[in-house]
């Protein structure tokens, strides 16, 4: 897994894939997110997305250090933290503007931010600051004030990763196991709280950093009992499968994912290890050759993150109100297509569009009276 300082197209294709999971998995009447997965995992691509962000992270801070120096890397993701913050105000506005409009045309969708949309019209700057503030997280920007918080991080753990692997790695277990009773303490509006709990879910960044400048993988799967950890994992996988196909057909518990629950960290840690040894056999490379718009998508992984949170909230609005919430499997997959369609339709656009805005300003601007 660890082969190169330069961008992984492995790396960027499993984060493709799972934006795009994302998006499904947020459209209740998906029949692709019938296969995804949360459908045979106590895990969903959230644990997925940490984790590649910390061995992503890892990777530019690598190559940024040793094409420039360490200051200017750590000063970067500093300013990264602010790039996400920006990210997560753009997602929040889009969130209520697309929910104001759906509500408008009486489409009223599920998962619409109608509790955040009434607070912000009757108290406009309570509810203004609350979002600038954190304390409010209109739906599906949740999950970008922990990335920002992530962000602020990395200065002080690439080097630990490093240096002092235990001492790191000590030091986010123990703070993942004391996350429940300082989730209390994060800025929230009354009724309001934060999906995900940035120091419970520091856990798998921290883990997706190490698996990138420690050479763990190699070590252990080289050992001659190297096999018992493939054999154990495959064993939690297929229990876990078994459970939620056979057993439990309800969604866990909220909490559960809200503070990463060992459970859904155990199951990740088990799907991870068996993806690493079907990459070290080149399957994941000769996908990512195969498929090259899913790296794309990962390569634009904040623009897509936004897209695709309005992707998922229109479709889902729309589908359930054609539906009326019913399952309905040609629609469904019509829904899918039209939400992949749309993601891939903006990754393959984003740079085409920024290059036709450069030149349009650029000549505005040399015309400029």
């Amino acid at each position: 897994m660890q082969q190169s300082p330069s961008r992984l197209i492995e790396l960027d294709f499993f984060r493709g894939l799972v934006l795009l999971i994302i998006v499904v998995d947020h459209i209740g009447g998906s029949i692709l997110s019938r296969v995804t997965l949360h459908a045979y995992a106590l895990c969903d691509a959230a644990e997925v997305f940490v984790f590649l962000g910390g061995f992503a992270t890892a990777t530019a801070y690598a190559a940024l250090a040793e094409r420039r120096n360490e200051t200017i890397a750590r000063s970067r993701f500093l300013r990264r933290s602010l790039e996400i913050y920006r990210a997560f105000l753009v997602t929040a506005a889009l969130m209520l503007l697309v929910s104001f409009v759906l509500s408008a045309f009486s489409i009223d969708g599920p998962n619409l931010a109608t509790t955040d949309l009434d607070d912000l019209i009757d108290t406009p700057v309570a509810a203004l600051r609350d979002i600038l503030l954190l304390r409010r997280q209109p739906y599906l920007a949740a999950v970008l004030p922990m990335y920002a918080f992530f962000a602020l991080l990395v200065p002080m753990v690439l080097p630990l990763a490093r240096s002092k692997p235990w001492l790191l790695l000590a030091g986010s277990v123990a703070l993942w196991a004391g996350a429940p009773a300082i989730d209390a303490y994060l800025p929230a509006a009354p009724d309001m709280h934060w999906d995900f709990n940035p120091f419970a879910w520091q856990l798998l960044f921290v883990l997706g950093v190490l698996a990138r400048c420690q050479p763990v993988y190699q070590r252990i799967s080289a050992h001659r009992l190297g096999w018992v950890v493939s054999v154990l994992a495959f064993a939690v996988v297929a229990s876990a499968a078994y459970y939620k196909l056979l057993v439990e057909h309800e969604p866990l518990a909220s909490s559960l994912k809200q503070n990463l629950s060992y459970l859904r960290a155990v199951n990740f840690l088990a799907i991870a290890w068996l993806v690493a040894n079907l990459i070290e056999l080149g399957w994941a490379r000769k996908l990512a050759q195969w498929l090259p718009w899913v790296g794309l998508i990962g390569r634009k992984g904040l623009l897509c993150f936004i897209a695709g949170a309005v992707i998922s909230l229109v479709v889902d609005s729309v589908l359930y109100a054609a539906t009326d919430g019913y399952l309905n499997y040609p629609l469904g997959l019509l829904a899918d297509a039209i939400a992949v369609g749309a993601l891939c339709a903006v990754a393959l656009g984003a740079e085409p569009l920024k290059r036709w805005v450069g030149r349009f300003v650029g000549t505005r601007l040399r015309t400029w009276p």
